[in-house]
């Protein structure tokens, strides 16, 4: 391990929190079939009779095969790698291959994705009022990964840019990493990960359904679609 290289620290977390957009569906082929292995036959074969499978699925040769994980709520892990796309570059990649981002708390993951939100809704000069819905993911995080919490990394944890984090990522893909974990740059002493592969998530299950209020400036208030109850964030 070079010098510039951050050591690495074991990650157990129970309860981890991402929070996506609804508008992407559960994946039938990787909640209904178990068996990863099973995958490229079943694909092949489906394809003669539905063209909009891939799309459905991604780009499955994104993952590799040992790293692939399937059964209920397997979507929500193999997504974030199959969907990649140098349209939506990220902290840790330049779009691909993917990142399966999720916070310690689900403060961390509202706050993160809060302010992606209020980023695109201020690049596209959106109207004030309640827009994208959101569902929260709820998983458990097991890992050797990366440890960026220890100062020193000031540039790859730049709030605004994302050349020397992106750069970081690469160069520990390259030798063979498992992922990061970092402060939380949006909620103060929440921690993130940044996982680069989707075996690391263990047992996601779908939890609430969110809705953000854009005022024209801020997201300043979330909806728990559920219980109908809204928050004032300050």
């Amino acid at each position: 391990m070079s010098a510039a290289t951050p050591p690495v620290a074991e990650v157990a977390w129970r309860g981890a929190r991402r929070i996506i957009r609804t508008h992407f569906p559960p994946i039938d082929l990787f909640e209904d079939i178990a068996d990863p292995a099973d995958w490229p036959l079943l694909i092949s074969a489906e394809q003669k009779t539905n063209p909009r499978l891939a799309t459905s699925i991604g780009n499955l040769d994104l993952v590799p095969p040992a790293r692939r994980v399937g059964g209920p709520g397997a979507s929500y892990l193999m997504a974030p790698f199959t969907h990649a796309s140098p349209d939506r570059p990220s902290r840790f990649s330049d779009g691909v291959p993917g990142v399966l981002y999720a916070g310690d708390s689900f403060e961390v993951a509202l706050f993160e994705t809060m302010h992606h939100h209020a980023r695109f809704m201020a690049r596209t000069q959106e109207a004030p009022g309640w827009t994208s819905q959101f569902r929260e993911i709820v998983l458990d995080v097991t890992g050797d990964l990366h440890d960026l919490r220890g100062g020193g990394h000031a540039a790859e944890l730049d709030p605004d840019c994302y050349e020397a984090g992106q750069r970081l990522a690469r160069s520990l893909r390259a030798d063979g990493s498992d992922g990061l974990i970092y402060p939380s740059v949006r909620y103060p002493d929440g921690e993130c990960v940044a996982l680069f592969y989707p075996d690391l998530g263990k047992h996601p299950l779908q939890g609430r359904h969110l809705d953000y209020h854009w005022d024209g400036e801020r997201v300043d208030l979330y909806r728990d679609a559920g219980a109908g109850a809204v928050y004032r964030l300050s």
